[in-house]
């Protein structure tokens, strides 16, 4: 079943920041048409059923072209993904490679691998779907007669029709209120969980915003057909649709929203305007995806 559609009317807003990272600069004016957007991220269960229907078969379930990346080893060029690992203590924030390791075998079904003993659609099925890649949130997207959203059309949801910092005010957690599914302790050694989830949470955990919208900040980075640029384009930016060939490893898109990895030390990007990098080939125990209809 897809996820219910919550109409927006579009409009105009002030798109960006100049407050936290350069590549949310500059804060500009932008307007989107009228569009229906997902009530929520696309869950295990959802995607399950659209591989069932398509016999779809994920970027991280094929091995790597090795025309795409020559000089890789041919034992490294087999089916995975990366996943998150904690560190056993403080690190070096500046070396990323210390918390996140390529693992054979992890998938959409297994996004912690093969090993694990977490089977994500029979134990986590209201869960957002991780471990897929931009051409595996277009191909969906395409099965399910809708499409990605840009980052305009998805930061201008997001907002939920609010101006301020986050979407429901200026403080992170009103009056002690955990609003969204963040990293809560210290980053990348001890989570405390976030309403008791120290990973993803099932979608609708935290409260909605002003447009009746859930997830929309932590959870899962989402993706968008926005290619990333280190700062706003004036105009939109340059679109990447629907790749019908497999990812580009390089090429990058923009991902909005922050995810249960997010910390104020190291990535204070639970907000409408951050912004981050992805290679679309990318697939990450950390990123999933919406879709939109219209315009």
């Amino acid at each position: 079943m897809l996820t219910d559609l919550v109409d927006i009317d579009g409009g105009t807003f002030r798109m960006g920041s100049t407050r936290f990272y350069p590549e949310e600069a500059p804060a500009h004016t932008v307007s989107v048409a009228p569009f229906a957007i997902e009530r929520h991220p696309v869950t295990n269960a959802q995607f399950a059923e659209f591989v069932g229907d398509t016999g779809y078969r994920t970027v991280a379930e094929l091995a790597p072209d090795p025309s795409l990346f020559p000089g890789a080893a041919a034992e490294d060029l087999v089916p995975g993904a990366l996943v998150f690992h904690p560190t056993s203590g403080p690190v070096d924030l500046r070396d990323w490679r210390q918390w996140w390791q390529w693992v054979p075998g992890a998938d959409w079904r297994h996004p912690f691998g093969p090993g694990s003993d977490i089977d994500a659609v029979a134990d986590r099925p209201d869960h957002p779907v991780v471990q897929v890649c931009y051409a595996d949130a277009a191909a969906y997207a395409r099965w399910a007669g809708r499409r990605l959203p840009t980052e305009a059309e998805w930061e201008f949801a997001a907002r939920g029709g609010s101006t301020a910092t986050y979407p429901w005010g200026e403080e992170p957690a009103p009056g002690g209120r955990l609003m969204a599914n963040t990293w809560q302790g210290r980053f990348p050694y001890r989570n405390d969980g976030a309403l008791g989830w120290a990973g993803t949470s099932p979608v609708g955990t935290f409260p909605p915003n002003g447009y009746g919208l859930v997830d929309m900040i932590g959870n899962v980075w989402e993706w968008t057909t926005t290619r990333f640029s280190g700062h706003h384009e004036m105009g939109g930016g340059t679109q990447t649709c629907c790749p019908a060939t497999g990812p580009d490893p390089a090429l990058v898109q923009a991902l909005k929203g922050g995810s249960h990895l997010c910390a104020p030390e190291y990535c204070h990007r639970y907000r409408p305007a951050a912004r981050s990098p992805q290679s679309q080939d990318s697939a990450t125990t950390h990123i999933g995806f919406r879709c939109i209809t219209g315009a």
